[in-house]
């Protein structure tokens, strides 16, 4: 099994929980709150720990109650983390979610400290990127941060993995450093401009991106499965039906168990099919860390 960098953001989730989501302007009462450790690199890192992977987690918090908790709780998972790095004068960034009975979420982000994780500090963290076989990436720091540790993982012969959520414009230079992009549909179309609804057009999409330089396309398409292109593979995975209760982080616990299953020299179609079944088990679940199952819980 080879060893996983994950290079991303650790927040702090505030979730309510309601029977719908308020318009703008309105106010709902009678919602259920609780707090939970969240961030996509963060989730994605503890997706890993839990299903059997070696991960350190490369981040930025802030010198408060929050950094603090998140260090402590990446430790209890079993996650590497001394390039947990604090900033002195940003907060830790918080999420603020509202959830609604039928599973939906809305979410709103106060990056903090996930703002100042800079290239300096990739440079801190190369003996771990060095020792690393898979380098993880999404877009909650900022672009040239992300950019640099690509083009630092391909530099040293890694394999780079790339969430890239909050949907984004990525440049051409950095799709050419990705080994495996994972976009969600609203993602896939703003990267290609092909609305993805079906598997016809997910192919149109992927076939896109697979142009600009990108190896495998892995377009997650929530109860539907995942569409996956390859130079050898063009389908639809698909995934087991199961009742949500909140899709927060189902697509990080997909893209932990992607790199896992990855790291331990699955193919792609088999990764997929075990990222498939992880984040179908995730949604049944409040919360975003709260919802990722462990290795046990994935059955053959």
């Amino acid at each position: 099994m080879g060893k996983i960098s994950v290079v991303g953001s650790s927040n702090t989730d505030m979730v309510i929980k309601s029977k719908r989501l308020p318009v703008p302007g309105e106010t709902i009462l009678g919602g259920t709150f609780f707090m939970n450790p969240g961030g996509k690199g963060a989730n994605q890192s503890v997706a890993i720990a839990r299903l059997g992977g070696q991960v350190v987690f490369i981040c930025k918090t802030g010198n408060d109650i929050f950094g603090k908790q998140s260090v402590q709780h990446m430790k209890e998972e079993g996650i590497n983390t001394q390039c947990m790095f604090t900033d002195p004068d940003h907060p830790s960034g918080v999420a603020l979610i509202m959830v609604d009975d039928k599973a939906e979420n809305c979410i709103s982000v106060a990056s903090g400290s996930n703002g100042t994780l800079h290239p300096v500090d990739i440079d801190k963290s190369i003996k771990e990127i060095e020792s690393s076989d898979i380098v993880l990436l999404q877009l909650e720091i900022p672009m040239q941060t992300v950019e640099y540790t690509a083009k630092k993982a391909v530099s040293l012969k890694k394999a780079v993995i790339l969430n890239p959520a909050p949907a984004q414009i990525l440049s051409g230079e950095l799709l050419k450093c990705i080994s495996v992009i994972t976009p969600n549909e609203t993602e896939a179309e703003l990267l290609t401009g092909i609305k993805v609804t079906d598997q016809a057009s997910a192919a149109k999409a992927a076939k896109i991106l697979k142009d600009k330089g990108v190896s495998t396309i892995i377009i997650t398409m929530g109860s539907n499965g995942a569409f996956v292109l390859t130079d050898t593979l063009s389908k639809i995975i698909p995934v087991q039906k199961v009742i949500p209760v909140d899709t927060t982080a189902a697509g990080d616990t997909f893209n932990g168990a992607l790199v896992v299953a990855i790291s331990e020299g699955k193919d792609i179609e088999e990764a997929i099919i075990f990222a498939n079944k992880a984040a179908a088990i995730s949604v049944t679940r409040l919360g975003a860390q709260s919802s990722v199952p462990y290795r046990n819980e994935i059955k053959d």
